[in-house]
């Protein structure tokens, strides 16, 4: 196992509460990230160190690309969608009192697989449901409580997912209509390392998972052998995702929320550089 403490840089200096979602658009060659409690998307051009803010009318969980162009919303209150004229319109509306949007992640197949949890994280309050592009909703699972990093397999044959407070990163087998079966363990999480949050898989296959409350990204192999951390001074680390031109730069989200004396970086975009190889990620059809 290599463990690496001084790699990262820092990409964006910000206080976002509750940072999360990195996500490479290819289409632009941006990164976008969120501030979930502050209800903001953020893209920011590592080429040119633009960066753009948009705010939203309500909590925001994830942003993914469009097939066409715009955005896919993990909102309070359902799925949105964002033309590439940025008209607003729903594409699922389901509001449940006290329950939010949270992670999502797009499948080969391009689907939406949109987590949600109760603000209060009553166990089994949340839900990890399958959207297809014309809005049909599909329950995956019902009995979540935090329902975060969500990724799949270079070959698409496996889906990898972490409920936090279970501490463990689970694998799926997906079946040759796109659904999942078969749920084990492919990794745990000890007592004191922190919970899994948001979560990516590169081109090796390996699962890369942050640490909330952790201090660090570490890697795991596809039969769930720890063989890389990266720590970071910022405990809550909340989500990373390969991005730039050649998908080698992990980009890491971080979180202030909930600190009483927050580290100067709580909340900023960090990037490792180099860190390895990501895999292109597909756009949502609808």
């Amino acid at each position: 196992m290599t463990a690496t403490g001084t790699a990262f840089e820092v990409a964006v200096h910000h206080e976002a509460s509750l940072g999360e979602g990195p996500t490479w658009d290819p289409a632009t060659d941006r990164l976008l990230w969120l501030d979930i409690l502050n209800s903001r998307v953020h893209t920011y051009d590592p080429a040119t160190g633009r960066r753009t803010l948009r705010r939203t009318d309500q909590h925001v969980g994830a942003v993914k690309p469009r097939a066409g162009g715009g955005l896919v919303l993990n909102l309070r209150d359902g799925i949105g969608l964002l033309d590439p004229d940025d008209t607003f319109r729903w594409l699922h509306r389901e509001p449940v009192p006290g329950r939010r949007g949270n992670d999502a992640a797009v499948a080969p197949d391009g689907s939406l697989w949109a987590g949600t949890m109760r603000y209060d994280e009553a166990p089994g309050g949340g839900t990890l449901t399958r959207f297809t592009g014309d809005g049909t909703a599909e329950t995956v699972l019902d009995d979540v409580t935090v329902s975060n990093g969500t990724g799949w397999s270079p070959d698409g044959t496996l889906m990898y997912y972490a409920d936090t407070p279970t501490r463990r990163i689970d694998v799926f087998d997906v079946t040759a209509d796109g659904r999942v079966a078969g749920r084990r363990p492919l990794a745990v999480i000890e007592d004191g390392a922190g919970f899994p949050d948001g979560l990516c898989v590169d081109a090796d296959g390996c699962v890369w998972t942050a640490l909330w409350d952790g201090g660090a990204v570490r890697r795991y192999t596809p039969s769930g052998d720890l063989d890389r951390v990266i720590a970071l001074p910022v405990p809550r680390v909340t989500a990373c995702a390969f991005g730039g031109p050649d998908l080698t730069d992990l980009y890491v989200t971080t979180a202030r929320v909930g600190l009483p004396a927050p580290h100067p970086l709580a909340g900023s975009l960090l990037v490792v550089p180099g860190a390895g190889r990501g895999v292109a990620q597909p756009a949502f059809a609808g």
